[in-house]
């Protein structure tokens, strides 16, 4: 008979376990993106961004022929991360440039969460790349789209066929909070769920608004 046990299990994320790396968020990328609107990609886009900082998660950025043809990384990202460095890339699977892999290994992290444009290129690649590596891979859903609703949805159950995690933006961020009584980050997640956080920000402000109330505080 297992014994339950007041711990987080395995395979829930935590800040210092994983490495993030956000792929082709540009706007060339994103003018033929059908499957989800532009503005809440960029939010969800923000919100995975903020995460990731506020949480000092290890992340990577990278683009590809941002000069020539695809355009720069969203606001959303530079802004979070203006001293990053951007790794611009001419192959449509990031993993097969070499300085994602020294990336990779220099962070020494087995654990990865992908996120990006397109999924069907930009994250299928990587992904089962990383998988076929022994990487163990999440992909966070709403922060990827695709030219058509089809093309999201079939990139998807690949991925998840395979082996692939997916998960939300708003998750990623709850995931790595995961108890309301660590105030070191609570208020940064707080404000970034009221951001970004759609309907779930609504009532945090309404809450704090009409009686002065705190997650569990």
């Amino acid at each position: 008979m297992p014994q339950a046990q007041a711990k987080p299990g395995k395979l829930l994320l935590s800040p210092a376990d994983h490495t993030l790396i956000l792929i082709d968020h540009q706007s060339q990328m994103a003018f033929a993106t059908k499957s989800i609107d532009p503005v809440l990609l960029r939010n969800n886009t923000a919100l995975v961004a903020k995460a990731a900082k506020e949480f000092n998660v290890s992340t990577i950025l990278t683009t590809v022929a941002s000069k020539t043809f695809s355009g720069p990384i969203f606001d959303e990202i530079k802004s979070v991360f203006p001293n990053e460095e951007i790794i611009d890339r001419t192959s449509m699977n990031t993993w097969e440039d070499p300085r994602i892999a020294d990336r990779v290994n220099k962070i020494g992290k087995g654990r990865l969460v992908f996120a990006g444009l397109w999924t069907s290129v930009c994250i299928v690649g990587p992904t089962l790349s990383a998988l076929d590596q022994g990487f163990e891979v999440y992909a966070i859903a709403d922060a990827c789209g695709d030219v058509s609703d089809e093309a999201h949805e079939r990139a998807m159950e690949r991925m998840i066929q395979a082996g692939v995690r997916p998960m939300t933006s708003l998750q990623y961020l709850l995931e790595l909070q995961r108890d309301w009584a660590r105030g070191e980050t609570y208020n940064q997640t707080v404000a970034t769920s009221i951001a970004h956080g759609g309907g779930y920000g609504l009532g945090l402000i309404y809450a704090k608004t009409m009686f002065g109330g705190s997650e569990a505080h």
